[in-house]
């Protein structure tokens, strides 16, 4: 699948499904209002009016169902055919998983995407998670062809009609972030070390006219930044503060997303044990995300100052590793009393929000990182956690979460209780709870949150992705799922998920 090229097109033409075989997908209701004149043309002459009309009525979603057209050259699939409050209206985990388990083998394909207009966007990532770019198997350096997946909306509904060439745009650009971030996340850390990921932002920052302000190793420690320092200062790859910044003129107001870039989380000397340290490659995956969208953000025309500000370091042991009792000062000014090395992604990022109130002068500061084992716990395995100053964001992460698909749910906000766990005796604070049964992901996020301080005027915004890994990471076709090892909910600083990068981009267009 590493070497599938996305195509979105207005029409995708008629062909033989012999020829280029095919998959409609939808949910039941809306694939009876496709009329057969539409799609005849990709189905004849191996399937028939009578054939098409047959297989819509053995359909029975619970939650999906398919039933084969025509060998294993056409399919057809439905969606469930209604979900509950606090999921997307585009069912969009399962866009994923039928893409990867009906769509018929092939060098050209082509789907059907039958939806409304306002479930287009959060189905379009959707198809391009089950399309990772990433692989190391031998085979497929044998298979050196490029294959083509083209997708064709068919816009069911009051606002039905064609698709415009903007909006074929817009569907282009965040697939291709959404993509762009879970190629990063599955990188493992060998290849996607502190200075391939640098690289990554670079190639972005050219493609759009921007050069990044990166800096790195000793400069941290020079400038003040403790917490990316401490925690990287390590590893055979230095850590990095990397900024890519999209400044328009018309510019209303400044907003900075910050992303966690840890690209391996060994826990350090809190080390992690031999089941729970696979898979912390992911732990990159809200840095990764946010490259993702500020390039799907700049590309489609963003109107306003956006930061992107990325975190990087990798977790690692050896004579210069940081150890419990060490006491950090971060770029906030405020002294940390290091209780537990495996909880580093809230240190980094506090570095990262700091310099973005500090240095960017942003108004509005979103961090997403994969930072706790107990996220999972609090929202599960499909729903980001959100934790945020203000109500009306809140609101609009968990809108914006429906229409795109990452869905999101919110935290208990209040410092005034929970704050208090991160006393220390000899700093400003430690940097992991006392009890972890007091609401530790919402107690991590008000660690960051610290960093700007909890009077700031400005409106803050984080989300935990640490659990949605286990949901949404690679979908094996055709044989079920490969998840990653769950974490307790008494981990610190958890995984990642393969990119949030539609999350991002719908906050952006909403």
């Amino acid at each position: 699948m590493a070497n599938v090229g996305l195509q979105f097109q207005a029409s995708a033409g008629d062909a033989d499904p012999q020829s280029r075989p095919l998959l409609l997908l939808g949910q039941l209701h809306h694939l009876h209002r496709v009329p057969w004149s539409h799609v005849r043309g990709k189905l004849l002459p191996r399937v028939t009016e009578e054939l098409w009309q047959a297989a819509l009525s053995t359909l029975n979603p619970s939650p999906t169902d398919s039933c084969p057209l025509y060998l294993n050259y056409a399919t057809v699939a439905a969606l469930p055919s209604r979900v509950s409050r606090h999921n997307s209206p585009s069912a969009a985990h399962f866009v994923t998983r039928l893409v990867r388990t009906c769509l018929p083998p092939g060098t050209h394909r082509c789907i059907l995407m039958v939806c409304e207009r306002s479930d287009a966007f959060a189905s379009a990532c959707a198809l391009a998670r089950a399309f990772p770019l990433f692989t190391q198997r031998s085979g497929a350096s044998r298979r050196p062809e490029k294959k083509t997946v083209t997708v064709e909306f068919f816009l069911v509904g009051q606002d039905n009609g064609p698709v415009e060439v903007s909006t074929l745009q817009c569907l282009t650009s965040a697939t291709e972030g959404v993509r762009l971030a879970a190629r990063i996340v599955d990188t493992p850390c060998n290849e996607m070390d502190t200075d391939t990921f640098l690289e990554e932002i670079k190639k972005v920052g050219k493609e759009l006219g921007i050069v990044p302000t990166v800096i790195r190793d000793e400069e941290l420690k020079t400038r003040g930044f403790g917490g990316i320092y401490g925690v990287g200062k390590a590893a055979l790859h230095p850590p990095a503060l990397a900024v890519l910044s999209h400044t328009p003129d018309g510019a209303t107001q400044t907003i900075a997303w910050v992303g966690k870039g840890i690209v391996y989380d060994t826990g350090g000397l809190s080390m992690k044990g031999k089941t729970t340290m696979p898979g912390m490659k992911r732990d990159c995956g809200g840095a990764a995300a946010v490259l993702g969208a500020f390039r799907a953000a700049v590309k489609q025309g963003f109107k306003d100052t956006l930061h992107a500000v990325f975190c990087l370091a990798e977790n690692s042991v050896g004579p210069s590793a940081t150890r419990p009792d060490d006491i950090h000062l971060l770029y906030s000014g405020k002294t940390v009393e290091i209780n537990n090395t495996d909880a580093e992604g809230r240190l980094v990022l506090a570095d990262g929000v700091s310099y973005a109130c500090k240095d960017l002068g942003a108004d509005i500061i979103l961090d997403i990182a994969t930072l706790t084992g107990a996220q999972g716990i609090a929202t599960g395995k499909y729903h980001a956690a959100v934790l945020t100053n203000s109500a009306e964001w809140e609101a609009a992460c968990m809108k914006a979460g429906r229409q795109c698909g990452d869905l999101v749910h919110p935290l208990v906000y209040c410092p005034e209780l929970h704050f208090s766990e991160f006393t220390s005796a000899v700093a400003d604070m430690k940097n992991s709870v006392a009890d972890r049964d007091n609401s530790p992901s919402s107690c991590a996020g008000l660690f960051i949150a610290s960093h700007i301080g909890f009077d700031w005027p400005g409106v803050w915004v984080h989300l935990d992705i640490a659990a949605p890994v286990h949901a949404a990471v690679r979908w094996t076709p055709r044989r079920g799922t490969r998840r990653g090892t769950p974490r307790s909910a008494g981990s610190c600083d958890a995984a990642a998920p393969p990119g949030d990068a539609g999350l991002f981009t719908s906050l952006c267009t909403d």
